[in-house]
């Protein structure tokens, strides 16, 4: 900086004296680097607290570099996010900023196999959201990945065999024996008759990352989400995998409650503590079913 320039943060005084919680940038973009190699497209959010009440204002220029340091040194894990809290922190020492706050948004690109076609592949994005805050002590990294899926409605997919028996019983009411091609050929013509309603629907995961660890579970966490639904949507299919597909939405019926606590039940025995929530976009309503649940302490991560 040349010498001379006013510095107005660190010069003058808050008109008004009052402490605030946050106060930093939102929509900062960034290459932002993978721990297997790959850099993706991010968009940060960064902030320390300001508590004193005299003070004009923070050094923002401070938190950005540390950011892009972040970006040009090393891969995104928890370990990298404790450490950057703290060097923000430090930062404004001279503003006696005792928290610190990074929020890392981005998307996930991973090819995914087709049900049953050989060699049949397709990209599905996951949206991603790393989260890391450092108060006195105390620090808390949380990841949540948004995962899509489809849902077979129970009470439709009822509705729908009953009104199949129905019509079956009306149209083989005859005390006559009833022939196997009679049935099969009836089949083909009226088993459309009712169809139960499903629709793509949406999951939000989020769990905590030991500040420590140098790992990013990823693919993990997907993995072990979608295999609890069940019904992960498809990316490329041939006609023998969209079979498969309606095949695993019949074997899956599910409400927005039932999604919701299988995919607790089983992020809570692969990670610990979680926090889940889950919409279904209904084709029946013109508004959405939702669902939320969360570990012991994490309620404050389910709206």
């Amino acid at each position: 900086m040349k010498p001379g320039l006013p510095d107005v943060a660190r010069e003058q005084a808050a008109d008004i004296a009052l402490p605030l919680d946050w106060v930093g940038m939102r929509g900062i973009a960034l290459p932002l680097r993978l721990e297997d190699g790959a850099t993706v497209p991010a968009q940060a959010e960064i902030a320390v607290d300001l508590p004193d009440p005299q003070a004009k204002g923070i050094h923002m220029s401070r938190l950005y570099l540390l950011l892009e340091e972040l970006s040009a040194r090393s891969p995104a894990t928890p370990v990298a996010l404790r450490n950057l809290l703290h060097q923000m922190r430090e930062s404004h020492a001279d503003c006696g900023s005792r928290a610190a706050a990074l929020r890392l948004d981005f998307d996930l690109l991973q090819r995914r196999p087709a049900l049953v076609t050989p060699e049949l592949q397709g990209w599905k994005s996951y949206p991603v959201t790393l989260a890391a805050e450092l108060h006195e002590a105390s620090t808390r990294i949380t990841l949540r990945v948004r995962i899509a899926y489809s849902s077979t409605c129970p009470c439709s997919a009822a509705l729908s065999r009953q009104a199949l028996q129905d019509a079956f019983a009306a149209d083989f009411a005859a005390p006559s024996g009833i022939d196997r091609a009679d049935v099969l050929d009836w089949m083909s013509r009226r088993a459309s008759l009712a169809t139960p309603h499903s629709q793509r629907s949406h999951a939000e995961i989020s769990i905590a990352l030991p500040e420590a660890s140098d790992h990013l579970p990823l693919l993990a966490l997907i993995d072990s989400a979608e295999a609890a639904l069940g019904t992960p949507v498809q990316t490329a299919v041939k006609r023998a995998d969209e079979q498969a597909f309606a095949l695993r939405n019949g074997a899956n019926l599910m409400y927005v409650e039932d999604a919701a606590r299988r995919l607790r039940q089983a992020i809570e025995a692969d990670f610990g503590a979680c926090a889940v929530r889950v919409s279904h976009v209904e084709s029946l309503h013109a508004h959405d079913a939702v669902a939320a649940t969360a570990s012991p302490g994490w309620q404050d991560q389910v709206r």
